[in-house]
């Protein structure tokens, strides 16, 4: 006998179109010896295609260089529009971060004219900017969320060069807002760019949008760790993009060392103390997260009231930021005037305008103390909340990021002055405040572990990891219906990203014998019974398709329906005719076959229906083609279904604007 012919190998795959070197070439090159390890611990079929896995890393790298520099860009630009014009040109005193830039020299004079007009100014510029794309509105995250889950991981090439202008001249010109929003939208932007000049599939063009958000993070804000997290954990409300963690940490430290060798390596808020962990202050932190919470809440239902306010608003889309932009002048420069005399504070102390980092730095680092400094600061939350919402909610192209943390850190520094000067405890405000930023926005942003783990990378130790956990806890129960980006799906199998993977497991777990409805009586046949019989059985049972054929013991020896029992019963004469002539050969599932086989069995054999029988071959019951559709969409139509969510973003585009098509086009 001849030996079996080999198996054919598979055709190469060029390395590149034309030929030219690419990177598959080049991760297959680096990962040679890796491959040839394996090869030979675990022979000729390693568990890991590691020439994918090399070129989504090499892709990642790419990413992080690119977004990190656009990053980098992008805050010296800001850092410069935002000095020149609230700085030298209106005066306008400000706090600022111990890591943000301060090169500017505030002006001896201010002109609270000047400043109550820029924001408005700016906002409309962004907004007439906005016109050729209207997802540039708003924060960035929503956007960026949206893209993901709904736009098969695609942004407009547009983007790339308009959120920067609208991000610049809304924050530039003092809107209350962060850099690290439109940094996400813009980073998940450029690496959608990078991912289309290389060959990447759609899978990896999504991981790799996800690695250009945490590089926009960690560029901006200085938290590797923490920015991977945040880009793989802030898609879902319980869930991570598990498999775009390794390229999302990758792209985040190339971010993160191009961003600290080009502008500065000092954390945001300086070298912070050591905050030693108490026990016995854990129910304190406990009581300032549930706290905080009931503030979150507010602040997510006043951007929620700002939206239903300005949508309504006449005119077009794109001037409705001007609205905002004008009124948050008009609460500055009111603060700047009034509150300064009344609570016996500084200008720069109670400032509306801008991100809010220094308000963070006041409320971690501060030298306030007692009521008077928990009334400052609760003043400064209620400021920075409603700065925000005029800002965001409006449509202007600002970040909730920045907000969100100062407003979290100024609340926990209150309750911690609030605590120490009742209860006369030594408690540390700043760690209360560490607490409040991660407890504020973990809670409405759905990331309590990037939040916990960012508060960490600032503080520079895990003194603070166990309150920061419990006060995670209370705040993702006490806020589980309320979203800050109502775009975030409950976990993967929800979004449409992965739907069919999912889709194709659920279906997958379904089992023909829980497709038999029980209750449901069977008419089956004997192979003696008559041809009358069977004509008569078959009309007395129009619902089922078809008749199962058993003999004594029960057991399937055949199946009466379909073309055959036509051509049977269009003969001139039945009367001879017995069961056993009508009948096919028997076709049947077991228990335990898989939804899919069963499909196949019914499409490979022209059955309207099957039998599903047990070991011994008896009939348990039929399954038909509605059972096998009712399944299929039962496993399906859940996995689509968005939760509901208290939202609270910037408001749609009207109709008149351009339409936003999802698409990888300019």
């Amino acid at each position: 006998m001849p030996d079996d012919p080999p198996a054919p190998r598979p055709p190469k795959r060029p390395s590149s179109p034309g030929g030219a070197w690419g990177l598959d070439d080049a991760a297959a090159l680096l990962l040679r010896p890796v491959r040839s390890l394996l090869g030979a611990i675990v022979g000729d079929d390693p568990p890991l295609e590691l020439q994918l896995v090399g070129r989504l890393l090499l892709q990642a790298i790419a990413v992080g260089l690119t977004v990190g520099a656009a990053g980098c860009a992008l805050l010296y630009a800001l850092e410069h529009v935002e000095g020149l014009l609230l700085d030298r040109l209106g005066g306008y005193q400000r706090l600022r971060a111990v890591g943000e830039p301060g090169e500017f020299t505030t002006a001896a004079t201010s002109r609270l004219w000047l400043v109550g007009l820029l924001p408005a100014l700016g906002a409309l510029l962004a907004g007439w900017i906005s016109r050729w794309a209207p997802e540039v509105r708003g924060g960035g995250g929503e956007q960026m969320i949206e893209a993901f889950h709904d736009h098969g991981g695609k942004i407009r090439r547009r983007v790339i060069l308009l959120k920067p202008l609208v991000s610049i001249a809304t924050l530039g010109t003092g809107g209350a807002g962060g850099r690290e929003g439109p940094t996400m939208h813009l980073g998940g932007a450029l690496a959608v760019w990078v991912a289309g000049l290389m060959p990447t599939t759609e899978r990896e063009r999504r991981v790799l949008m996800i690695a250009g958000v945490a590089a926009g993070i960690s560029a901006v804000f200085r938290t590797p760790l923490g920015a991977a997290l945040l880009a793989i954990e802030v898609l879902y409300r319980d869930d991570f993009e598990s498999e775009a963690l390794i390229p999302a940490v990758l792209a985040s430290v190339v971010a993160y060392s191009l961003s600290a060798s080009l502008l500065s390596t000092a954390p945001m808020f300086g070298q912070l103390p050591r905050f030693p962990f108490h026990w016995e202050h854990l129910p304190l932190y406990g009581l300032a997260a549930v706290a905080i919470a009931l503030c979150a809440l507010g602040f997510v239902g006043l951007l929620h009231g700002v939206q239903r306010v300005v949508a309504r608003l006449p005119g077009p889309a794109w001037a409705r930021p001007g609205v905002g932009g004008l009124a948050l002048g008009v609460l500055a420069v009111a603060a700047a005037v009034v509150l300064p005399r009344w609570l016996d504070a500084t200008r720069a102390q109670v400032a509306v305008l801008g991100g809010g980092y220094g308000s963070a730095q006041l409320a971690i680092t501060g030298e306030l103390a007692g009521w008077t400094a928990a009334t400052v600061l609760l003043v400064v939350a209620a400021l920075r909340a409603l700065g925000c919402a005029l800002t965001v909610g409006s449509g202007g192209s600002a970040g909730d990021f920045a907000p969100s943390m100062a407003i979290g850190a100024v609340l926990g520094a209150a309750l911690g002055h609030a605590a120490s000067a009742t209860f006369g405890v030594d408690v540390s405000p700043g760690a209360f405040a560490l607490v409040g930023m991660a407890t504020f926005y973990g809670g409405i942003a759905k990331v309590p572990l990037a939040a916990t783990v960012m508060v960490c990378e600032m503080a520079g130790s895990y003194d603070l990891l166990v309150p920061l956990m419990a006060s995670q806890a209370v705040a993702f129960v006490a806020l589980r219906r309320v979203a800050l980006y109502p775009a975030q799906r409950p976990d993967q199998k929800h979004s449409p990203a992965h739907a069919h993977a999912w889709t194709r497991r659920e279906v997958a777990r379904i089992l023909a014998g829980e497709l038999v409805l029980p209750g449901r009586k069977t008419v089956v046949m004997r192979p003696g019974d008559s041809g009358d019989d069977v004509l008569r059985a078959m009309a007395d049972a129009p619902e089922q398709q078809v008749f199962p054929v058993v003999d004594d013991a029960g057991v399937l020896v055949g199946l009466i329906g379909g073309t055959h029992t036509r051509e049977v019963a269009a003969a001139d004469d039945v009367r001879w005719a017995v069961a056993a002539d009508m009948m096919v050969a028997p076709r049947a599932v077991a228990a335990a076959t898989p939804l899919a086989e069963v499909a196949r069995v019914l499409l490979d054999h022209d059955l309207r229906a099957i039998p599903v029988i047990d070991e011994a071959g008896r009939v348990l019951g039929l399954i038909d083609e509605h059972a096998v559709s009712r399944a299929y969409l039962g496993a399906a139509e859940p996995l689509a279904r968005p939760s509901r969510q208290v939202a609270a973003v910037a408001p749609p585009a009207d109709a008149g604007d351009a339409g936003h098509d999802a698409g990888d086009g300019s």
